[in-house]
């Protein structure tokens, strides 16, 4: 069974055991984002829907599907890009920091890291004393990754 279907298979059961069903369609949105390494638009799953499964979605029931995969954690939005990628922790059983992201200004790659709480409450304390106030501790990092930092030298 490849990595792609043990984790749709474990999101499935995650989303029963919340009174919930994840459709064909769900999955098929799913695996679009599994498969990528880079946060993807509505559009570009539409697309790939298309091309993978000959599946004809509009864009609107796709972002239906990423809002329903948002609720059950299963997915995360860059809110900068507009754009979704699947959580890194679906198959876990345990629970994890504050979501933080990382991605290469270069070749657009993510990786979702996890922060303590200790250092998000530093940070609020921080914007608190700045006047402002935290609407939501989702950080997106513009970083260079690994490849293209050893491309660029």
């Amino acid at each position: 069974m490849s990595n792609i279907q043990t984790v749709i298979n474990h999101a499935e059961i995650s989303c029963k055991s919340h009174g919930a069903k994840l459709t064909n369609k769900r999955k098929q949105v799913l695996s679009g984002l599994l498969q990528s390494d880079k946060a993807r638009s509505a559009y570009e799953l539409v697309e790939y829907c298309r091309e993978e499964f000959g599946e004809t979605l509009p864009a609107m029931s796709v972002y239906r599907i990423l809002d329903f995969l948002q609720d059950e954690s299963l997915v995360h939005k860059l809110k900068l890009a507009n754009k979704y990628i699947a959580c890194s922790h679906i198959t876990c059983d345990h629970s994890h920091g504050i979501v933080q992201f990382l991605i290469c200004g270069n070749c657009q790659s993510v990786k979702e890291i996890t922060v303590d709480k200790t250092s998000i409450n530093n940070l609020r304390d921080t914007i608190k004393k700045a006047g402002f106030h935290l609407l939501s501790p989702q950080l997106e990092i513009s970083c260079l990754c690994h490849n293209c930092k050893h491309q660029a030298v």
